[in-house]
């Protein structure tokens, strides 16, 4: 049976119309988790923020919303207007690893507090939406999830989402499997599994120990390598997949350069995108300094049509030179 796959939420990165354009040139990806909202003045939403997640945005992969709050009635303000626009689930940030939000006792940030959570859960219960989970192990401690459980398992959670790392690992270090098979073993809800899937290999090992888990969320190993989710659904791959990434590089830079103010934020924008990208390119950690320093919009062009003329295209091997 072929998995769900969906995917992640890297914040800047996979928006509206980053989203549309990656899944008219890649297919697999069932659905989507959209970066976080969070509110503004109370319960009002940032109308920019609003305009990400407006249906006619996100018409070619179903999207959830995500809200990142600490104050339940914050939070049901918020629900009540993606209610509006027809969403009918959201997804509470109960994950986010960054100091400037976990400091604030927001995302990764609560899991110490099991009292605030089981409190935030009660009060919405009364929203109009059916609410999933996205979190971590714990903020320091991956054996914190562990008390939280009983808890998720006393609400109607359409499903919870695991990244089996803590916190203040962010994205470094072992994820560990073990404890995430305790969660399992343990969970009323489905579970979706989240955290390093980057290689049709890693993806079988993973679905191999957790035949249970039917849905699998991807973020960093898509964007390195685009072909991913097809490949672990068995899908046909382009008998020349770099001049795929060569025509989806174009329509998004074309994207930004309609969507953005000057090429400043156009050259930051793929700057990220190369982040994650150079890691399936023969040499990539040089070809991503190259691409770091460029200053102007035309030299990075220049240089992003080299490598797709001449870069070696290796997803499997991390970037390593040939």
């Amino acid at each position: 049976m072929s998995p769900e796959l969906i995917l992640a939420p890297l914040r800047g990165i996979t928006e509206a119309a980053f989203r549309d354009l990656f899944v008219r040139f890649f297919p697999g990806f069932d659905r989507a988790v959209a970066p976080f909202i969070s509110t503004f003045q109370g319960n009002r939403i940032r109308p920019a923020k609003l305009k990400e997640l407006l249906p006619e945005n996100n018409t070619r992969l179903p999207v959830i919303p995500q809200i990142l709050a600490k104050d339940p009635d914050h939070f049901i303000a918020t629900a009540g207007t993606l209610a509006d626009l027809g969403y009918t689930v959201v997804n509470w940030n109960l994950g986010c690893p960054y100091p400037m939000v976990a400091n604030k006792m927001r995302g990764s940030g609560l899991l110490p507090f099991p009292e605030k959570i089981e409190a935030f859960l009660e009060k919405v219960q009364s929203m109009p939406l059916a609410l999933s989970v996205k979190t971590r192990l714990g903020r320091r401690d991956g054996r914190e999830i562990l008390d939280l459980m009983p808890i998720f398992n006393k609400f109607p959670l359409a499903e919870l989402i695991i990244h089996p790392r803590t916190g203040i690992q962010m994205y470094e270090g072992e994820v560990d499997l073990d404890i995430f098979a305790r969660c399992l073993e343990v969970s009323r809800h489905p579970v979706v599994y989240n955290g390093d899937i980057n290689t049709y290999a890693e993806y079988q090992r993973l679905a191999g120990r957790f035949p249970g888990v039917k849905s699998f969320m991807i973020g960093r190993g898509a964007l390195a390598n685009p072909f991913l989710p097809a490949e672990i659904k068995q899908m046909p791959l382009p008998d020349n997949p770099l001049q795929r990434v060569a025509a989806f590089h174009a329509a998004l830079m074309a994207c930004y350069g309609e969507m953005l103010s000057g090429p400043s934020p156009v050259l930051g924008r793929m700057k990220e995108l190369w982040f994650y990208l150079a890691r399936s390119f023969a040499g990539g950690e040089k070809l991503l300094k190259k691409i770091q320093k460029t200053k102007k919009i035309e030299r990075y062009a220049e240089i992003a049509g080299e490598i797709f003329r001449h870069g070696v295209w290796q997803p499997d091997k991390g970037g390593e030179s040939s």
